[in-house]
């Protein structure tokens, strides 16, 4: 045998030594993806407080500039006086002006009061009130998916790229990027 012929046998044993090696490698390593079979989003329903504001109008009494109604008292007794004195005569005259004067005073003390009553103002004003506000929010994904033969389930914080979830050393290579932003 020629020097040649044992050199090529050697290196063709070596690379089939190899190829054998690489082969028996991808088997004992496993499979490099498992299958995604179904792809569901998890929701969560969000409570948020929220304030909210609106103007309303608000009617208020007007300063009262004279509290006992000492105007409508003095100008009803007046008024009552002086139509008191046109009835009768002599004594029930009298009588009359004093019963006129404490009637008209009574009269003009209460037209006073119901006309305060009455003298309103009206304002706007800022009305404001906490309501609860409910949204649906993804919180993440389920993923079932088939790896070696057999079915599970996996939550994940995004949806997988493919149909394909990535496997090292027989375990799933999950995507740990943050969850989706929150939407309104």
């Amino acid at each position: 045998m020629n020097k040649s012929m044992l050199i090529g046998i050697a290196i063709g044993g070596a690379s089939a030594l190899s190829l054998g090696a690489v082969a028996s490698y991808q088997a004992f390593k496993g499979p490099e993806y498992a299958e995604v079979l179904h792809v569901a989003a998890v929701h969560e329903k969000v409570k948020t407080p929220e304030e909210v504001c609106k103007q309303v109008q608000v009617s208020h009494k007007a300063p009262v500039k004279d509290e006992n109604r000492i105007a409508g008292t003095v100008i009803g007794g007046v008024l009552g006086g002086v139509l008191g004195h046109q009835v009768g005569g002599g004594t029930g005259k009298k009588v009359a002006t004093v019963a006129g004067a404490a009637g008209g005073a009574y009269a003009g003390n209460q037209i006073q009061k119901g006309m305060q009553d009455r003298d309103t103002t009206t304002t706007s004003e800022e009305r404001c009130k906490t309501v609860t506000k409910v949204h649906d929010e993804v919180v993440g994904y389920d993923v079932r998916y088939r790896l070696d033969g057999k079915e599970d389930t996996v939550r994940m914080a995004q949806p997988p790229a493919d149909n394909r979830i990535p496997v090292e050393h027989g375990k799933l290579v999950l995507n740990d990027s943050p969850a989706p932003a929150k939407q309104p």
